[in-house]
């Protein structure tokens, strides 16, 4: 540590300097007392925060944390691998970015690095890194951020990164006492980039930390979120928020947390034991039934956006379906891009001349050329009407019965079982289709993950008639539904196809 006595020293050095107009060694030795004024306040704050996390954040920052942020910050302190798996709106990143900002400003620049990761480029840059800028501009940290870099003194201290899912060399290089590695959303990371991150953390002074939705059973995170993996284990349910405990905090902070309201929501909307409800609400895993017919794990997967846009041609077909409410239902219409799963459109009506024009407003927006409709009821007179309407020329309206023979027959109960099990669970078995950007998609992926299945007498797929999940869970799997038709490519009898 630099002492009182040689600041002085190199204080009047300065003003000697200025005196005489020397004006190169000016500059060397401005930079001399810059360097050792940095030191001295480095010293007082690992002084005053290495072991203090907390107290950072209410001093340095000028905020607070609730408690289990404040667990969270202590826990990478005394532990080398945390794991924290956490519900929807507990601000799981705004913590990270604060663990972060805490590492490099506690510790000597040179001897410290952060790496950080997350399943998309776009995610490193837009969720964590965005916070880490924030905490850095409001308190004035050493040094610069950009997008996904940190440097002091143009030395580089901390990157965000996403290398290809099968790099394990992709954080090479860094060679450093104190490593602090973030795995941000940590469910969509592919386990070779936790070996990679691994690799960095060797050390008795370096920390990993994760964090994220638990909503994959069959991701790494699971299993280091399992009893017994060496982990040091955090979780944070919504019923954890202040808002729902009463814990006191700002009215800011708890303005930014979950809410009672949410949480009541998605108790209706999803129902206690869906899986969705499970990882958001409650933060915690659950199994893939063997009953399931389309897979949490599965769907999971196809909920991780990618850096790389699409080729035009890569999206194509663009194609509609719609799942026409009855009785009280809702009326979905879900377009659907070449294998992305794009907008939606709601009306809660049965009512033929409300539906159609809903249809054709769709239809205009997204200039699609082909339409399926479920025709069971009310769908049968909304299909007449469109296809008397002379002004969709050239668009292909499929009306589309779930209860008529599959045409694999030999496999399948009926249409319905066919659609759900070879759209619903084949692609999503598959990656075939990417729900990473669609609209509504926590309610849509809900009921997803809501139809059972089993064997008929025959011994034929049979999958759980809509009636029968409404008795049971009190809501109707509308916008699934409408999701399956429009990337089913169904046809003619004989020429059904499903892509």
């Amino acid at each position: 540590m630099t002492s009182q006595p040689d600041l002085a020293r190199i204080a009047a050095s300065v003003d000697e300097l200025v005196r005489a107009g020397d004006t190169r060694r000016l500059r060397l030795v401005q930079r001399q007392l810059k360097s050792a004024v940095d030191r001295k306040r480095l010293a007082e704050r690992r002084r005053l925060y290495a072991a203090d996390p907390v107290g950072w954040v209410r001093r340095r920052l000028g905020q607070s944390v609730w408690s289990k942020q404040a667990e969270i910050l202590q826990a990478v302190r005394d532990h080398r691998r945390t794991a924290v798996r956490s519900g929807h709106g507990v601000g799981k990143s705004w913590t990270a970015a604060l663990v972060a900002c805490w590492w490099l400003d506690t510790h000597p620049p040179g001897e410290a690095f952060v790496v950080s990761t997350a399943p998309t480029f776009s995610q490193v840059r837009a969720i964590l890194w965005r916070y880490i800028r924030k905490h850095h501009r409001a308190a004035e940290l050493p040094g610069r951020v950009n997008q996904t870099e940190w440097l002091i003194d143009d030395e580089l201290v901390g990157y965000g990164r996403k290398p290809a899912d099968h790099d394990e060399s992709g954080f090479q290089g860094i060679h450093a006492r104190w490593v602090l590695v973030v795995i941000d959303e940590a469910c969509g990371v592919p386990e070779q980039l936790w070996i990679a991150a691994d690799a960095l953390a060797t050390g008795p002074d370096c920390r990993i930390l994760a964090i994220g939705n638990p909503d994959n059973p069959a991701s790494h995170f699971r299993r280091v979120s399992t009893p017994g993996s060496g982990w040091h284990q955090i979780r944070i349910s919504a019923f954890d928020s202040p808002n729902l405990t009463g814990e006191e905090v700002s009215l800011a902070m708890a303005t930014a947390l979950v809410g009672r309201e949410w949480v009541e929501e998605k108790r209706k909307d999803w129902g206690e034991d869906n899986p969705l409800y499970r990882s958001k609400v409650l933060g915690e895993f659950t199994e893939d039934s063997e009953w399931q017919v389309v897979r949490s794990s599965d769907v999971a997967a196809c909920r991780i956006g990618r850096d790389e846009p699409y080729e035009e041609a890569e999206l194509l077909p663009v194609e509609l379906g719609v799942d026409v409410g009855g009785g009280g239902d809702e009326t979905v219409v879900r377009e659907r891009r070449g294998r992305q799963a794009g907008r939606e459109w709601r009306a809660h009506t049965d009512r033929p001349e409300r539906i159609a024009p809903l249809i054709k407003m769709a239809i205009r927006e997204t200039g699609a050329t082909r339409v399926k409709i479920d025709s069971i009821g009310v769908g049968f007179g909304v299909i007449g009407e469109l296809r008397n309407d002379k002004t969709l020329r050239g668009v292909q309206i499929v009306a589309v019965n779930v209860g008529e023979k599959a045409s694999r027959p030999d496999r399948f109960a009926n249409l319905r079982a066919e659609i759900w099990w070879e759209v619903g669970r084949g692609l999503s078995e598959r990656r075939g289709w990417d729900l990473s950007g669609m609209d509504n998609a926590d309610t849509t992926v809900a009921q997803l993950l809501e139809p059972q299945w089993d064997a008929d007498p025959q011994g034929r797929i049979r999958v759980e008639k809509k009636e029968e999940i409404i008795k049971r869970l009190g809501r109707s799997p509308d916008n699934a539904d409408a999701l399956l038709l429009a990337f089913y490519g169904g046809g003619p009898k004989g020429r059904v196809r499903f892509v």
